[in-house]
């Protein structure tokens, strides 16, 4: 695969991952034939300013986590109002980086 290619598909898709994940990410794509990598390109990520915007404001009822399909989560959240409110704080500062993992994750599979 073309590192021109790789370097620039990861600039525009850098929020959707940390930062230590990016080099495994690239040095993945590198290694890939261009119908793998069309098929990466393709892949819906989680955007974790979305993420955190849905927890910050209905994070209580769960949404933010069912929307990173953490089902189970989601249920546990809802049925206790965000853990009575601690829950949905401590969410504020985790969320972010949950989505970032799940789409880390997502690539993996998919590569």
């Amino acid at each position: 695969m073309d590192a021109q290619k790789v370097d620039m598909y990861l600039m525009t898709q850098a929020k959707f991952f940390e930062s230590h994940q990016i080099t495994a990410v690239r040095d993945r794509l590198v290694a890939l034939d261009d119908s793998k990598f069309i098929m990466v390109s393709a892949l819906n990520l989680k955007d974790p300013t979305t993420i955190l915007i849905v927890s910050l404001l209905a994070g209580a009822l769960g949404i933010d986590r069912f929307m990173l399909g953490d089902t189970g989560l989601g249920v546990g959240k809802l049925l206790t109002c965000g853990g009575l409110g601690i829950w949905t704080v401590v969410d504020w500062f985790l969320v972010m980086g949950r989505a970032r993992e799940v789409n880390f994750q997502k690539v993996m599979t998919t590569l």
